[in-house]
């Protein structure tokens, strides 16, 4: 099974650019062509927040016309400058049509498990009781290697700006209950625009990258957000029946491939 992942897509009104500099939708549609010609292709797409900037439903109508030509399943979640109500409507093929937007996804070699980090107007995340308890559940319903998709980072990645907005609340309890069940294979997540990995809580948990804007590499206290132009990728999981691989995979025209002599 091939698992694509993107993230912090950010798709704006037309017209709009991302602080006045970065036209966010073409490079989402250039992710979109990237991930057609691959081959293998992958088997579903998963979407790991900041799907849009603001949270309008004209944004989510622009965002599901970019993934449109996608024939694979494409799963999302909500990021901070999400909106639940409008992405709910957005994407009703797959989110639930009440309450936190959290949801398990069956019938592939891996289990799917969507988690809702959202707090409403909030740059940070959290995993509420409720949601928890909600998460403890599924995760009891079945030992079948699992990957659980989150948009906020649940482990320190080092750039301290983004530390204070990734998952504060209910953190610990998280990886309490990802400990205690051994068949999660990856935590995947999103929000920091760079690729990162960790071991925590038992497994690996890794941070997908944006398919525009990076984030800058810049771990001194005290700096300030940034952003920088790098090349946008995606990220790849290769579930090979008892290992999962990730690769990340560049999107843009390189040069190459060429024989080694």
């Amino acid at each position: 099974m091939l698992i694509a992942q993107i993230s912090d897509t950010h798709i704006m009104r037309d017209g709009q650019l991302m602080s006045g500099r970065v036209d966010t939708a073409p490079h989402l549609e250039r992710a979109v062509a990237h991930l057609l010609v691959l081959d293998p292709r992958p088997d579903v797409v998963l979407a790991t927040g900041d799907l849009v900037d603001a949270g309008s439903a004209a944004e989510y109508a622009r965002l599901r016309a970019i993934l449109a030509p996608l024939p694979m399943p494409v799963y999302v979640i909500p990021g901070n400058h999400d909106a639940r109500e409008p992405l709910r409507a957005a994407f009703a093929d797959h989110l639930p049509a009440a309450g936190f937007l959290h949801y398990v996804i069956e019938g592939h070699p891996l289990r799917l498990i969507a988690l809702d980090t959202l707090v409403p107007e909030a740059p940070h995340g959290e995993l509420c009781d409720a949601r928890l308890d909600w998460l403890e559940a599924r995760l009891g319903e079945s030992d079948r290697p699992t990957i659980l998709f989150m948009h906020h980072p649940p482990f320190a990645c080092g750039i301290v700006e983004f530390d204070r907005i990734a998952l504060i609340g209910g953190a610990a309890r998280l990886a309490d209950i990802v400990r205690r069940h051994p068949q999660i294979e990856r935590v995947l997540c999103g929000h920091v625009h760079r690729p990162v990995q960790a071991r925590w809580a038992g497994t690996l948990a890794s941070i997908g990258p944006s398919t525009a804007h990076a984030a800058t590499l810049d771990l001194r206290p005290g700096v300030d957000f940034s952003f920088t132009l790098e090349p946008p990728a995606v990220a790849l999981h290769h579930w090979q029946g008892g290992a999962l691989v990730t690769h990340l995979s560049y999107v843009g025209d390189f040069d190459g491939p060429h024989p080694f002599d």
